[in-house]
């Protein structure tokens, strides 16, 4: 054959070429891929997709928002229902996670009502007209505020306790005419919610009896 074959001198070398330059190439990719894992190893992880995509429970949310509330100071379950309103909480949620509170006693009307009424007593003297138009205000039922006052307001004690107003704002009034004080009392205790009858007797006797208008 002429030159077109190759001796087996020739398929040796080009064996050993073959060879030599597989040889080379392996480490160089084993490099690389050594080099790739350092890389991704050192780099930060890949954000979670699934939890930022995660919405927040509705039912949660609304849970903190009235322990919050309840957190603050006391509230009856009206005033959670327009904290959560402004929230934008759907109203079936809402009502669900109250009724939940209601039934853990987180959200009780009637106990409410009952630490509200004592506590206008004892620091604005409130009468039960008074007590009755501020549980109305803070959205407790008139079925609840009736019971509560029943059990809260005694007639007696209501009316030592204009007698109590009466007195400490008498002495403020000293020196004016008894027509005077009279009517500014009498505006004082229509104000704070007593029965005109109680407040015009606790005014005269107190009045009457005043030093300053003591016949000699």
């Amino acid at each position: 054959m002429t030159g077109a074959a190759t001796s087996p001198d020739e398929l040796r070398a080009a064996l050993d070429r073959h060879v030599a330059s597989a040889s080379s190439a392996r480490p160089t990719a084993r490099r690389s891929r050594r080099g790739a894992g350092l890389s991704a190893a050192s780099a930060p992880p890949p954000p979670d997709d699934a939890a930022e995509g995660v919405e927040p429970d509705a039912h949660d949310v609304a849970r903190q928002i009235v322990l919050r509330q309840l957190t603050n100071s006391p509230k009856s379950r009206a005033q959670l229902e327009q904290a959560l309103a402004r929230k934008g909480c759907d109203p079936a949620v809402a009502a669900s996670v109250l009724d939940r509170m209601e039934e853990v006693g987180l959200v009780d009307d009637e106990a409410y009502a009952g630490m509200l009424v004592r506590s206008q007593q004892v620091g604005r003297g409130l009468a039960r007209r008074a007590l009755a138009k501020t549980l109305r205000q803070k959205g407790v039922s008139d079925e609840v505020a009736e019971s509560v006052l029943d059990d809260e307001v005694d007639p007696a004690d209501e009316e030592e306790r204009a007698r109590e107003l009466v007195d400490k704002r008498l002495r403020r009034l000293h020196g004016l005419d008894p027509v005077v004080q009279t009517r500014r009392l009498a505006g004082m205790l229509a104000r704070k919610g007593y029965p005109s009858e109680v407040s015009m007797r606790v005014i005269r006797e107190a009045v009457a009896s005043a030093e300053e208008h003591r016949r000699d």
